[in-house]
């Protein structure tokens, strides 16, 4: 009778920490990854090649959005989707199963990618049993998800659900169709790709940018929706935005794929197509960013002694900067400076760190405490000393990288009167080092707060007994 009345917490609790620790594992390995390019001995080629950037860099962008992004989404949708539906979690059993298979499925990412174990390709590297445990760790996800809203106690659905839930199908429907691959045989990790050439990129980007348009967007404004209102204490700016938000943004998104292979081998129209929906794609991201913004309308006087809400807004004035830079630099004349320099690397990191990282930390702070029973964190004041370091390690980042990228792009098509080329690639490489150094101090100071932070949290939860809230009933706020 107790278990019926109370909401499950157990998963999220065990996801919420998962959050913190695979945060400081990836950004370590980033850090590190930084630290190579400005100092190549740490390479440690002495030791074989499984700490080279190549080996290291692939680990460190699955371990932040798979582990640390990933684990922070199964925690904050568990617990949404029960606080409004105003039940417990359907199948909490699968919904164990799929905390645990994602920590094998990151553990077995972290040992095979760095012996060198791949597909080859960019966005589907890792090898097919994982691939496969990928996909049933994600139906399951989906079975505990669109379950829990089937038994729900309320007849409307939360909009931040929608957006959870249009993230999970999203994300089965890329993985599955962009790691089809045959494999050699049962006993072999390798295997042939069902894709090749100009397809296969295009199948590779249409995952690439649609991870970061469901994965890395709208499983994080579905958090957005829940916990800035929560936290503001006031009700979402405008449902009936929210609403539009969401249809423009997950139809938009799954066109905008091409803009990433301009001037390649994939038809001029497809180029331009994804060009063109990129642009349209402005309008519902910024759409959705006012309406987090202006949630705090009347609240505004939060901000200066709410470190949380800070998180949460900065997150999404990020949020807003990077969908304004992500279709200026889709457009073809400005694509051709930007490419393959590190002002995409910026305008990554502003979304990754700015919006990604940022939300999560702030949602993870809010659910933390509650796990225990509690409404705040150990220490506030550490909260706010990790938002300003985080902050400022993410400004450091950025702004060297777009200086750096634009430097590289305008001295790569530099040429002297006689049409040669003004500068070797060697002195590109060069002039960027100042650039790269101050980037591995961003980082750093990124990594100090995600340390900060595991701090607070272990004396938040240390020595108080796990604790699951009440179900409340239909008419109480969620």
């Amino acid at each position: 009778m107790q278990s019926q009345a109370t909401y499950d917490y157990k998963v999220v609790r065990l996801f919420a920490i998962m959050t913190v620790v695979w945060g400081i594992v990836g950004m370590l390995v980033g850090v590190l990854c930084a630290a190579q390019l400005v100092w190549p001995e740490l390479n440690l080629s002495n030791v074989g090649e499984f700490f080279h950037f190549g080996r290291l860099r692939p680990l460190h962008t699955n371990a932040v959005i798979f582990a640390f992004g990933g684990c922070a989404l199964f925690a904050t949708s568990y617990y949404v989707v029960q606080r409004t539906c105003h039940t417990r979690l359907f199948a909490p059993g699968l919904a164990m199963f799929t905390f645990w298979m994602w920590q094998l499925i990151i553990l077995s990412a972290a040992i095979t990618l760095p012996l060198g174990y791949t597909t080859g390709k960019e966005y589907a590297e890792l090898v097919w049993p994982i691939d496969i445990a990928i996909a049933v760790t994600w139906v399951s996800y989906a079975v505990v998800f669109f379950g829990t809203i089937a038994t729900r106690k309320v007849d409307h659905i939360y909009v931040a659900n929608w957006f959870f839930g249009a993230f999970i199908i999203a994300v089965a429907l890329l993985h599955i169709v962009n790691s089809a691959e045959v494999p050699v045989s049962f006993s072999s990790l390798q295997s042939y790709p069902v894709y090749a050439g100009a397809q296969d990129a295009m199948v590779q980007w249409w995952y690439g940018h649609n991870a970061v348009g469901f994965f890395l967007t709208a499983g994080f404004l579905g958090m957005m929706y829940y916990f800035v209102p929560k936290q503001a204490e006031r009700p979402v700016y405008s449902y009936r935005l929210s609403v539009v938000h969401f249809w423009a943004l997950i139809f938009t998104y799954m066109w905008a794929g091409p803009h990433h292979l301009h001037y390649t081998a994939l038809p001029d129209w497809a180029q331009s197509v994804g060009m063109l929906f990129s642009l349209i794609l402005l309008a519902p991201s910024w759409g959705g960013m006012i309406n987090g913004i202006m949630t705090l309308s009347g609240a505004w006087h939060k901000l200066r002694t709410d470190p949380i809400l800070k998180f949460l807004i900065v997150a999404l004035s990020f949020y807003g900067m990077s969908t304004f830079e992500g279709p200026m630099m889709s457009v073809k004349t400005v694509n051709a400076l930007s490419h393959y320099t590190d002002w995409t690397v910026g305008h990554v990191h502003s979304g990754a760190l700015g919006w990604v990282a940022m939300i999560s930390i702030g949602a993870i702070y809010y659910l933390l405490p509650r796990m225990v029973g509690k409404t705040e964190m150990y220490s506030t004041s550490l909260i706010t000393v990790h938002f300003w370091i985080s902050t400022i390690g993410i400004v450091l980042y950025i702004a060297s990288m777009w200086i750096a990228g634009v430097m590289q792009g305008l001295m790569w098509r530099a040429t002297d009167a006689d049409g040669t080329l003004t500068y070797s690639f060697i002195e590109a490489v060069k002039a960027t080092y100042p650039f790269w150094t101050i980037r591995l101090l961003g980082g750093t100071l990124f990594l100090v707060g995600m340390i900060i932070m595991f701090y607070n949290m272990v004396r938040t939860l240390s020595g108080q007994k796990a604790y699951n809230a009440p179900v409340l009933p239909v008419a109480a706020h969620a």
